[in-house]
């Protein structure tokens, strides 16, 4: 492990013993600090922030785009800090604070012991909304890309297992299709995060009226294996998360029909990222012009 790879260890096992530990007020306070001083120094990934935020309120001005990525930076922040928090919470906490919209349907077809897919952004708070999801009768499995340090990596998996979740990693010697379509057949809930293709395997769609290139798997494991597939995203409001469902995505045949129905997320993830833009932590370049451009 390099001297960077320490460091960057160590203050992960800082932040997660300080988060739990100190009054909760005092540490909102830091978390907004800091994200206040990131925000200021205008980096690289600040810059890819606005630079996403645009596409969700066209025409806007500049003092209106840096305010709202500095709002998105303190929601960023936020995530981090329920995440640090996330396991001292009782379970009755986790479910208090909570509140969903269109649940129904798709609790409805889950109940059915078929399993489900849900597919979110980079979007309020996952890492609670699968908490959530456990809690209330829908065992979560998921993948996690490899974070480097590896035992860093660790420490993310041991936190989520903790929590009620079966995580496989996104790349190395497991293969997280057959993880998933295995978890599927024991009848949990399989939640993807399809904002962003990471495995370089993805379609290209409209996102927020632009060409994106988004993860097919959510598309091509309902069709696989017949589950009901849903969007969710995540929205902060006060001091709840609100998740709203989408309707079940139908599931098309052929690779047109996996295009059809990862238009039909990504429709869903723009109409919640226009309404509520602050609260999508979108830092890297997520657009085919942006990517072709910075070559990542």
């Amino acid at each position: 492990m390099t001297s960077r790879d320490r460091l960057v260890e160590y203050g992960f096992r800082l932040a997660w013993a300080a988060a739990r530990h100190a009054p909760q007020a005092a540490t909102q306070r830091v978390a907004q600090s800091a994200a206040d001083r990131l925000w200021s120094q205008r980096g690289r990934s600040v810059r890819q922030l606005e630079v996403n935020l645009r596409r969700a309120v066209p025409g806007s001005t500049e003092p209106e785009l840096r305010e709202l990525s500095r709002l998105a930076m303190r929601s960023y922040f936020r995530y981090w800090y329920e995440v640090f928090l996330l396991p001292s919470w009782s379970h009755q906490r986790v479910v208090d604070t909570v509140v969903t919209a269109n649940e129904h349907q798709f609790r409805r077809r889950f109940d059915e012991g078929n399993g489900g897919i849900i597919a979110l952004p980079h979007m309020g708070n996952w890492d609670l909304a699968g908490a959530w999801a456990c809690l209330t009768g829908m065992p979560v499995s998921t993948v996690a890309e490899r974070l480097q340090p590896e035992r860093l990596y660790d420490r993310f998996v041991a936190y989520r297992t903790s929590l009620g979740m079966e995580v496989s990693p996104l790349t190395g010697r497991a293969n997280p299709l057959g993880d998933l379509r295995e978890a599927l057949r024991r009848g949990r809930l399989v939640c993807l995060v399809a904002d962003r293709d990471l495995a370089g395997t993805g379609m290209q769609v409209k996102l927020l009226g632009e060409a994106a290139r988004m993860p097919t798997g959510p598309a091509a494991l309902s069709r696989m294996t017949g589950a009901p597939l849903v969007a969710l995203t995540s929205e902060y409001r006060g001091p709840l998360l609100r998740l709203a469902f989408s309707d079940v995505v139908g599931i098309q045949p052929g690779r047109d029909g996996v295009r059809a129905m990862t238009q039909e997320i990504a429709n869903f993830f723009s109409a919640a990222i226009r309404r509520v833009p602050q609260d999508w932590h979108m830092l890297q370049p997520v657009f085919s012009a942006d990517i072709e451009a910075t070559g990542r």
